[in-house]
């Protein structure tokens, strides 16, 4: 929104002292991003001055009118410039820039001969004191215009203003406006603001201006016109309308069309002229049809949708309702008879009409931001009364008025709500007189008010509005900067734990996190092994992926692939993620309305909708997990490094070599908690590789963390600075028995003595089905030096334990 500060005057009494960086300051403090503020009287340096022509002299040897004039500029002796208009005349009064001074732009200006004769300075046009896009000719006074020759030239053409240019947020429509925005200075400096929506108005008669008929009352819920006949079509738009609305960056179009978007910078109200000689018969204002057809002003041809509102004659639609009018209805150059509309729109239904058919006019923009519905009448009344005063014709009696009010709302707000909110204490009195200020109709009580928002402000829907309005209207700066305390928590749930120390842990071996997109296609499942059924989206993304991941391998192979496409041989990836999982007998979602809450049982059903969404960790890797370098060879990845990175992410679990689809048979295991099977990891079969076309040998893992108890807290380590006893063993065991369920009996045959164990050594040649396994065992005691006879008898009590059990025996017995 850009506007000049006198025409703000007009409506709020400013001090006649006020600066442009104070109006920057004012308006920031009221929530108002100021984009810039241009002093217009400094857009001109140097001497700019009213003259009045003595002669003029016609220098006839040039291929182009050159004028040699003289100028009387209050001082003994006449300026000599020389002129190329010529719609000027001796005696008239101009503006002249004199030697030393800058026009906009940066444009100096000196004393030069030029065309045989010497040139002290020049007259100017509109275009060149950046007034307007007028170059037709230089700027000649009225004779009405009290100056003299010689006075500063400044505030006779309008540069003695301040050019505020806004940007104003979407919820607050009435700040597109002269109006709205004298009314938040009136705020600012506590001064008095004269409403121009109390202006006149002619209420509607029996006999309407047009006759009209509105179908859908619920995209315009009101619709105001007048007549205004006999209009001189030639009568220019003044300078004063067109200087604002230059200022403003809108065209001047001509008279009847320049009024109507001076009125609605004033007022607020987006208003639309028609030729009314060009309206055939009765007007309608209704939905579209499907593939009507308008010719828009700018020259297009729209194909509308059920959805647009068009006003509309005999001949069909003549305007898009609120956003753009249509040529068969618009005025032209000879149009002597003038109807004005000013109506109320829906806001939603022109901000979809103006997306569908990308017109984003002012109208537009003011209409989607809501407009003050109680302005109809005013707007025509003004628009009326301008195109007499500057255009002649008579102005019709008879007024159009159809108007559909809807019910007003109220708020209830709690009295101490602004207090609680903001943290600065607000009296009942306080807030109702800061409600009352911006219009609102206010009944105060002892710990409530009840509010009844102006007609201006839609904005203002619930007790949270009105509380920003309060602390807006009683200063921003009375709010303390200062740092709520922060509630105690209870710190991370188990679940968060979880996943932070699995993504950690992973980052820790070398994989790198992604998020991958839950749609996977049906062959990428059955590639992957997942016979399961998925959920299939109604309205997918891509009808190549539409249904919901089942499992987090689809995604992973997809960021595989793209990183092997980049260049990138070596990749380690991880993902935590939900998959989703239907139940086998699970309904389709219920068709619910947006017209009120959901029942009870409407509730339930939808959840019972909703698929089982367990939380999953898996990886992929494929080349160098140990990268190569001078240092030595690295290793390639294998089926274990998918197994180790399972056995980190779980604590307590069994693992079991297993043949399942999409692995390799024989390097794939599966891992079990508590006798739940709760995932798998391996090398992926290299038909699966192929299929894929991921390198061969690519190795996967994926668990189901939902199937994993929530681990606890881990208590600390007790250390003790007493020394270990370190004691080897070796056993020899079948070779199906796996190591760790060996490792998990030596734990629990040794007892608390044992501090640590670790597998060292595994030797495959002793033949008969056997093999041996080496771990080495530390014993600590926390309170003493253990003696060499404790730690024998743990050692001896463990391997007890696994020739028990397991029909071990100790190598070399």
């Amino acid at each position: 929104m850009k506007v000049g500060v006198s025409w703000l005057r007009e409506f709020v009494e400013l001090p006649a002292s006020v600066t442009a960086q104070e109006i920057d300051k004012r308006l920031t403090n009221l929530g108002i991003e100021v984009e810039h503020v241009i002093d217009q009287r400094e857009s001109v340096k140097g001497e700019l001055v009213v003259g009045r022509v003595l002669t003029i002299e016609e220098l006839k040897e040039f291929k182009k009118p050159i004028r040699f004039v003289t100028l009387d500029i209050g001082r003994s002796e006449p300026q000599e410039v020389i002129c190329g208009a010529s719609n000027f005349s001796e005696g008239d009064l101009v503006v002249v820039i004199l030697p030393g001074g800058v026009l906009p732009g940066g444009f100096e200006v000196g004393s030069r001969k030029t065309y045989g004769r010497m040139s002290h300075g020049m007259i100017c046009s509109a275009r060149e004191l950046g007034l307007s896009d007028d170059h037709a000719g230089i700027i000649v006074l009225p004779s009405t215009v009290d100056a003299k020759p010689g006075e500063d030239a400044r505030p006779v053409v309008g540069l003695d203003d301040i050019g505020l240019a806004l940007e104003i947020t979407p919820d607050r429509g009435y700040q597109m406006s002269v109006r709205g925005l004298a009314r938040e200075l009136a705020h600012a400096y506590r001064v008095p603001f004269n409403d121009p929506a109390f202006g006149p108005r002619t209420e509607a008669t029996a006999k309407p201006a047009w006759p009209l008929t509105i179908d859908d009352t619920k995209g315009c819920d009101r619709f105001a016109a007048r007549l205004v006949r006999g209009i001189d079509p030639n009568a220019p738009t003044p300078d004063f309308m067109k200087r604002r609305l230059t200022t403003a960056g809108i065209r001047t179009l001509g008279l009847a069309i320049d009024i109507t978007n001076y009125v609605m910078l004033e007022l607020g109200q987006p208003m639309h002229a028609f030729d009314a000689d060009r309206i055939k018969g009765a007007v309608v204002v209704r939905r579209a049809q499907e593939k009507e057809k308008l010719t828009t002003l700018d020259g297009v041809v729209r194909v509308l949708s059920p959805e647009d509102m068009v006003i509309c004659d005999e001949t069909g639609p003549i305007s898009l309702a609120a956003v753009m009018g249509g040529q068969t209805s618009e005025v032209v150059d000879g149009t002597t008879n003038v109807l004005f509309e000013a109506a109320h729109w829906d806001p939603a239904m022109v901000g979809r009409t103006a997306r569908r058919h990308k017109l984003f006019s002012e109208a537009a923009k003011r209409w989607e931001r809501g407009v003050d519905r109680e302005l109809c009448l005013v707007a025509v009344e003004r628009a009326v009364s301008l195109l007499v005063e500057y255009g002649g014709g008579t102005p019709g009696e008879e007024v159009l008025d159809l108007n559909y009010p809807p019910e007003p709302v109220m708020i209830s707000m709690a009295g101490d709500q602004p207090t609680k909110l903001i943290g600065v204490e607000y009296s009942v009195d306080r807030v109702a007189d800061l409600l009352t200020e911006i219009g609102c109709d206010v009944a105060q009580y002892e710990d409530r008010v009840d509010v009844i928002p102006p007609s201006w402000r839609p904005d203002l829907r619930e007790g949270a509005d009105l509380v920003e309005e309060v602390v807006r209207l009683d200063g921003f700066e009375a709010v303390p900067s200062v740092l709520p305390i922060a509630p105690p928590g209870n710190g991370l749930t188990p679940g968060q734990r979880r996943r932070r120390n699995i993504g950690r842990t992973l980052a820790e071996q070398g994989y790198v996190e992604v998020l991958t997109y839950p749609f996977v296609s049906r062959e990428a499942m059955e590639t992957l092994g997942d016979t399961r059924h998925a959920v299939r989206l109604t309205n997918p993304i891509s009808e190549e992926e539409p249904f919901m991941r089942t499992s987090l391998l689809p995604g992973l192979v997809t960021a595989l692939r793209r990183n092997l496409g980049r260049g990138q041989r070596d990749v380690a990836l991880y993902e935590l993620g939900l998959v989703f999982l239907p139940g086998d007998d699970m309904l389709a979602p219920p068709v619910m309305g947006v017209d009120g809450r959901p029942s009870d049982a409407q509730w339930r059903v939808a959840n019972e909708a909703v698929p089982h969404q367990p939380l999953h960790v898996a990886v992929i890797l494929t080349g160098e997990f140990e990268r190569s370098g001078w240092w030595g060879p690295g290793r390639q990845a294998s089926w274990a490094d998918a197994v180790e990175a399972a056995r980190a992410v779980l604590d307590k679990h069994e693992i079991a070599q297993t043949v399942r689809e999409p692995f390799h048979p024989g390097r794939c295991a599966s891992f079990t908690v508590d006798g739940v099977e709760v995932g798998l990891a391996g090398e992926l079969h290299p038909a699966v590789c192929a299929a894929l076309d991921i390198p061969p040998g690519t190795c996967a893992m994926e668990l189901d963390l939902d199937r994993v108890p929530l681990p606890g807290l881990t208590p600390p380590p007790t250390l003790s600075n007493y020394p270990p006893a370190l004691i080897d063993v070796a056993l020899v065991l079948d070779r199906g028995i796996p190591a760790q369920v060996v490792q998990h009996t030596l734990i629990e045959g040794a007892g608390q003595l044992l501090e640590s164990i670790k597998l060292f050594d595994v030797y495959e040649g002793i033949g008969g089905g056997k093999r041996s396994l080496a771990y080495s065992l530390t014993f600590r005691a926390p309170d003493r030096t253990l003696k060499v006879e404790e730690a024998i008898a743990a050692r001896d009590a463990a391997v007890a334990l696994v020739s028990e059990r397991l029909g071990g025996t100790l190598r070399g017995a």
